[in-house]
């Protein structure tokens, strides 16, 4: 065992890609899932504002808590998710989520033409979709775990974030030429199809359904049980359903106990939530950005959103991994005041008024921001974590992420109408500049509790060290 151990830790970063390569099956047929995923959810959740305003007649407001309401969704049923995964296999529960996303889409994307059953068809689509995205998360991270085996089980975890995100690119640079009859490249111009946001959606429907038609045909129960490398124990259905159940029933007892002894963490609350200010305007690329866009820049802007919004999940493939290695020895809380300094400060740059160089600017420095602390901030809760506690600590550590997602539509519609409304005065530079102001709450914050929160990492590393 030390001897494979051993050999697994002198393996070069080369030598564990060409070994994926040759990874099982299974590994790979869940990762043109997650890349069929990145481009349909993610060119759907782009332009959903803009469908339901303009194509379903929604106001900003109902718009607004509509889409804040369906994210929120995606991490809540993501709570249970784990377990449809664990009962049904990660193969069934596959299955079961691209079901869901190809009907769901087909009922959010036929909502305009359904007089009078507009808004119902558009929400009952959304929730559809938020729970396949809700089971198919932990699904794809359980395959990974089942289809790998030591030496190559830490870059497969990073290549589920890294493909789900070239999907988000690659969709982003296709789309406009779908939506829009013409796309300006700078040097030419090239004929797009002109088909509106309900042709991108149409779009997405098609990579879903092809998807799933690859799932069914290729990922069979003959894959499942010959190429998987963690097996499953070897017992009767019923006994393994029964296991399971008590299992859930053991959890949320678990998790209620160990949930009021975390609560009463001073500490590391603080730190969770004074994260939550500049959390809102990752809410806000896909709350406020779109129509932003839309209604304060020229067509030829507008026309090419998409990439713009691309912007954000390229650097964070490049950089993440970058900056994490080149600031490895500097201190978690650290980085995450300066990065949680350029996120935040970022939308000052917009508080100037509607300018395209100001505009990229704002991408590329909030991505920027983004790459430094956030692959930092679970890496800090995982260290502060006592012993036994850290799956607690992690879980509750996206709970700042999930309120910002519930609760920030109930105010960006109404702010949205007020400052950059689609028709009448505009004002979205002061939009903006309330919007930082609310975000640099959350810098201001972690230096203020700096030696606050760093004693609390001393101490549970004393008494780390101490155990060892």
């Amino acid at each position: 065992m030390e001897n494979k151990k051993t050999e697994t830790e002198n393996l070069s970063l080369l030598d564990n890609f060409k070994i994926l390569l040759g990874a099982s099956k299974g590994f790979w047929l869940i990762n043109i899932v997650n890349f069929g995923d990145g481009i349909a959810y993610f060119g759907i959740l782009a332009l959903l504002t803009r469908f339901l305003g303009t194509r379903v007649g929604m106001t900003d407001q109902v718009t607004a808590i509509s889409v804040s309401w369906f994210t929120g969704l995606v991490t809540l049923f993501m709570f249970g998710g784990g377990y449809v995964s664990d009962k049904l296999g990660v193969r069934k529960t596959l299955s079961v989520a691209l079901i869901l996303f190809v009907i769901g889409r087909i009922i959010l994307v036929l909502a305009p033409q359904l007089a009078g059953l507009s808004y119902i068809s558009s929400w009952t689509g959304l929730l559809l979709v938020a729970l396949g995205s809700g089971i198919l998360q932990p699904a794809l991270y359980a395959g990974v775990k089942e289809y790998t085996d030591p030496r190559t089980a830490t870059i497969g975890y990073s290549l589920i974030y890294s493909i789900m995100n070239l999907g988000i690119v690659a969709e982003m640079f296709v789309s406009p030429f779908i939506r829009t009859q013409e796309v300006d490249m700078f040097v030419t111009k090239v004929a797009g199809l002109g088909w509106g946001i309900e042709g991108v959606f149409w779009m997405c429907i098609a990579i879903t359904g092809l998807m799933l038609l690859i799932h069914i045909s290729l990922f069979t129960k003959k894959v499942e049980l010959t190429e998987r490398v963690v097996k499953e124990p070897e017992e009767s259905t019923k006994a393994v359903e029964k296991l399971m159940s008590l299992r859930l029933k053991e959890t949320v007892l678990d998790f209620l106990v160990k949930f009021k002894e975390l609560a009463t963490d001073a500490r590391f609350m603080f730190f969770i939530f004074i994260l939550l200010p500049v959390r809102t305007l990752f809410a806000h690329q896909f709350l406020t950005m779109p129509d932003y866009i839309f209604r304060a820049f020229p067509e030829a802007v507008h026309d090419k959103y998409e990439w713009i919004h691309a912007l954000n999940p390229f650097i964070i493939v490049l950089f993440v991994p970058l900056f994490a290695a080149l600031t490895r020895k500097a201190k978690v809380i650290d980085m995450m005041i300066i990065g949680t300094t350029v996120t935040a400060a970022t939308s000052f740059i917009l508080a100037t008024g509607p300018n395209v160089t100001l505009l990229l600017t704002y991408v590329i420095l909030f991505s920027f921001g983004e790459a430094l602390w956030s692959s930092r901030f679970l890496e800090y809760v995982a260290g502060i974590a006592p012993m036994g506690k850290v799956g607690l600590y992690m879980g509750l550590a996206g709970l700042p992420w999930f309120l910002a997602k519930f609760t920030t539509g109930f105010y960006s519609g109404f702010m949205l109408d007020k400052f950059i409304p689609a028709e009448g005065a505009q004002d979205p530079a002061t939009l903006w500049l309330i919007y930082g102001c609310i975000a640099v709450i959350s810098p201001v914050g972690l230096i203020l509790g700096r030696r606050y929160v760093l004693s609390k990492e001393k101490g549970n590393n004393d008494a780390n060290g101490q155990q060892s």
